[in-house]
């Protein structure tokens, strides 16, 4: 499934910091910086008003107090598909913020509708009401 972004991160506003990976990986761990940390500054981006307020108002660890996302990225061997899986993932942030849900608007059951509940109601009451104990 993929969807269209309206509001897209602009790379140049992401701070890329090339940091050592963690985990298991032998020589390459030790010798070659690809994970990434990505900080993405919400206030100062270019995104609008209203999806910086959402953002930030989202409960993700990844958001600092400060208002800046940090991303940290080290599934691959290489920096630059790591910096572009930390735009992604910025990005899906971004694009869940910017979904606005629609607003249900309350409306009343139709009259067949209530008549039909209340059948099948006093039906279930009678049902029930043969279940009681046989005197003999």
């Amino acid at each position: 499934m993929s969807t269209v972004s309206l509001y897209g991160v602009d790379p140049a506003e992401v701070e890329f910091i090339a940091i050592r990976a963690q985990g298991p990986g032998g020589q390459n761990v030790n010798k070659v910086s690809c994970a990434v940390h990505a900080r993405f500054d919400v206030g100062a981006s270019s995104l609008p008003d209203w999806v910086k307020e959402r953002l930030l108002a989202q409960s993700d660890a990844r958001i600092t107090r400060d208002g800046v996302v940090v991303i940290k990225a080290q599934e691959a061997r290489s920096l630059e598909r790591n910096k572009e899986d930390a735009l992604r993932r910025l990005q899906e942030l971004v694009d869940r913020a910017s979904v606005v849900v629609k607003q249900r608007k309350a409306t009343r059951p139709t009259r067949g509708s209530q008549l039909r509940r209340v059948d099948a109601k006093v039906r279930t009451g009678k049902i029930k009401a043969l279940r009681g104990k046989v005197d003999g």
